[in-house]
């Protein structure tokens, strides 16, 4: 009984004492002293046993990267994106591969319009790599509008970039840093992360290669719909266009047009691995988001109702008159005052 006794004690002070190691900055070098004094082995031991199975860590427990859970919900729950469908996946599958030699971090550019998916799509990443979500602390979401508003505070911005990066690093290298509204951030924020993503980039021994890097921008989203209606016109189907047919197109809108990646040392450097195009949503398309938004809920969805969402609710592109303007975005509201 005393040696049970004895033995979850040494566990509970380990745990009290991993924690503090984790998160306190004030502890007494005699205490570091007796840490280290278990060995590494064990205390990797004993931190999985302790602190990791009731805090999130940087282990497999806490980062599951269940790839087959993405590509699953993605299957389900994502319209009208074939070429995000064919190309996501197999990157992150590359990317995330115990067999993987990758030398730096994998770097995703998602482009197109409002209501297409691209936020959609960076939360259900993180969903699949983090059992904490979005919530993680291993995942860092920057914004445009409210983190790098000031165009003359482009310097300081770049400084901040570059700490919080290295510090997430240096907390977990599967780290997971997703800019959204990068149409809206000052052009020149993104000239010092450039070296953080690139091969070798740390001379230190910190591990970068096991980070992603995802950008969000409503940049070239016209240019998509532009492109993808005259294929269509010319008697191509959606479905047969591939990533070749828009890779060049965003990578020089991204590069000349207004934004945080205008002129920026991310696309000079080609550090950038995949410009993925988020296409411009059909009729069709939009009744299947309305109708997995009845599902989620719990109702089944409505025919008439739907119908009235489309005939007041529900505008076109003027160049081409095939494409919703909102794409989704603005569907979910609607469902719930039609439901309420």
């Amino acid at each position: 009984m005393y040696a049970k006794i004895s033995t979850k004690c040494l566990v509970l002070f380990l745990g009290v004492l991993l924690y503090c190691i984790h998160d306190c900055h004030s502890i007494e070098p005699l205490t570091i002293g007796a840490a280290i004094g278990i060995g590494s082995v064990g205390l990797t031991y004993f931190k999985g046993q302790t602190y990791c199975r009731f805090y999130e860590c940087c282990d497999d427990r806490s980062i599951p990267a269940n790839i087959t859970a993405l590509r699953s919900s993605l299957e389900s729950t994502l319209y009208g994106q074939h070429i995000v469908a064919q190309h996501l996946i197999p990157a992150l599958s590359a990317h995330l591969s115990a067999q993987s030699k990758s030398r730096k971090p994998l770097v995703l550019s998602f482009h197109g319009q409002p209501g297409t998916g691209k936020n959609f799509v960076a939360d259900q990443i993180a969903r699949a790599l983090y059992l904490e979500g979005s919530n993680s602390a291993y995942v860092t979401k920057y914004l445009g509008r409210s983190d790098f508003p000031m165009a003359d505070m482009v310097d300081q911005y770049k400084e901040r970039i570059n700490k919080d990066v290295r510090d997430r690093l240096l907390s977990c290298p599967r780290s997971l840093f997703i800019f959204d509204e990068v149409d809206k951030m000052p052009s020149g924020v993104f000239d010092t992360l450039a070296s953080l993503v690139d091969y070798n980039a740390f001379t230190d021994g910190t591990d970068h290669t096991k980070a992603i890097f995802i950008f969000l921008s409503n940049t070239a989203g016209t240019h998509i719909a532009e492109h993808l209606g005259n294929s269509m016109k010319a008697g191509k189907l959606r479905e047969d266009t591939r990533l070749s047919d828009y890779e060049p197109l965003l990578q020089r809108a991204a590069y000349n047009l207004d934004g945080g990646m205008k002129k920026t040392s991310l696309i000079e450097a080609h550090v950038i691995d995949h410009y993925i195009p988020f296409l411009p949503l059909e009729k069709a398309h939009v009744v299947q988001c309305l109708g997995a938004e009845f599902r989620r809920w719990g109702k089944q969805p409505d025919r008439n109702i739907i119908n009235e969402i489309l005939s007041s609710s529900i505008s076109y592109d003027r160049m081409h008159g095939l494409f919703v303007s909102s794409g989704c975005k603005t569907l979910e509201k609607k469902v719930a005052m039609a439901i309420y």
